[in-house]
């Protein structure tokens, strides 16, 4: 699912790297260090599934002809930050397209107040106000309407967020899946927070903040597709949370934050280590996983760090803190499992690479391709 060009492990009695690795190694680099460009003649499936499509698209297409000079698909996180008269905000957007709009764990409805609340949370910034765009279908069930906007209102309730302004459109039928949804979020930045995408340190410490791929894993059961049996469900949830309390464990030390959305924590850790020009090491052993989902991905053949989360983060602080802001993160409810499960490294830079449960080392390389159904 992804490339997972396997890296040799061969080391000396020192340790140190072989000419073996080190040549596969500056293989991949040289090859990921090209600046994408959208030459594809149609959009695919594959430009919304978050990995090396989308970063095409997004790189080559959108970000050279709508950003500022000079800025970079490195210098973007998930909201943009802008200051009003002093006041420092975080704006994002986004739009959602799941089907079914009912899945175990959640709706449509709470998946996008969530979502975008979430993006939010991990600039730094405490959700404030939505706005929110219903696209229905014609045919839809007033009864199923009614119970999206309730859970919207509930999810709002929850997350602390108010709907400030909204738009309603209908389409013919055939023409989308019940309903879709889109949102625009904006929230205050908290001065406590020092966040980057480009803010990783060799050094650093890797935490997630819960199991990964529940709710990709959920999706794909609630739409029958592999006749596989499992009691999964969402992690969607509000993540201001859990982002508060790390604040106040580690303060200026916690150097980025992201949720681990489309392509998973593979993708993030891919971004991150690119945008930041470091090495990030994961240790597969430790990497939180239900049960229910590593059976699934193992029968399926897909790899869970690829599959997307709504209500995960991953973490970045300096190592001297990690333990406080572990403990933390763990006292956070829905955030009980949370484990470190790497280090940011200097080389190779840009690049992630996986000690495994064998004692191997792989490239964990960014999705390819488009092998999961939409998810958000």
């Amino acid at each position: 699912m992804g490339e997972r060009e396997a890296v040799g492990a061969e080391r000396d009695s020192r340790g140190t790297v072989s000419e073996r690795e080190q040549k596969v190694l500056q293989i991949i680099e040289t090859a990921r260090a090209k600046r994408p460009r959208f030459k594809d003649e149609t959009v695919t499936m594959a430009h919304g599934a978050g990995g090396k499509a989308t970063q095409t698209l997004i790189e080559g297409l959108l970000v050279p002809a709508l950003s500022k000079e000079g800025e970079t698909l490195e210098d973007l996180g998930d909201a943009g930050v802008v200051t009003i008269d002093g006041l420092g905000l975080a704006l994002t957007t986004d739009s959602y397209v799941v089907r079914p709009i009912r899945f175990p764990g959640g709706t449509i409805g709470e998946l996008a107040v969530n979502g975008t609340a979430n993006d939010l949370a991990v600039a730094g910034a405490k959700p404030k106000a939505l706005s929110l765009s219903l696209i229905l279908e014609e045919g839809l069930a007033s009864e199923e309407l009614r119970a999206q906007v309730d859970a919207i209102a509930a999810a709002a309730n929850a997350a602390e967020v108010e709907i400030a302004a909204g738009d309603t459109k209908v389409v013919e039928r055939g023409h989308a899946d019940g309903m879709y949804v889109c949102t625009a979020g904006i929230g205050k930045l908290d001065p406590r927070a020092e966040l980057s995408p480009g803010g990783l340190r060799p050094g650093d410490r890797v935490l997630v903040s819960g199991t990964v791929g529940d709710h990709g894993s959920a999706i794909m059961l609630a739409r029958d597709e592999f006749s596989l049996d499992a009691e999964i469900r969402s992690d969607t949830r509000p993540l201001w949370p859990a982002v508060d309390t790390l604040l106040d464990a580690a303060g200026r030390d916690l150097h980025c934050l992201r949720d681990a959305t489309r392509g998973g924590v593979a993708s993030v850790l891919n971004e991150l280590a690119r945008a930041s020009g470091v090495a990030i090491s994961v240790r597969e052993r430790d990497v939180p996983l239900n049960p229910a989902v590593g059976g699934a991905a193992e029968l399926l053949g897909i790899d869970p760090m690829y599959v997307a989360n709504e209500g995960k983060l991953v973490v970045f602080v300096a190592a001297e803190r990690s333990h406080e802001a572990l403990a933390a993160l763990r006292s956070v409810p829905g955030c009980e499992e949370a484990a470190e499960i790497g280090e940011v490294k200097r080389e190779p830079p840009g690049m992630v690479l996986v000690e495994t449960a064998f004692g191997g080392k792989r490239v964990m390389d960014q999705l390819v391709g488009d092998p999961l159904p939409r998810i958000c």
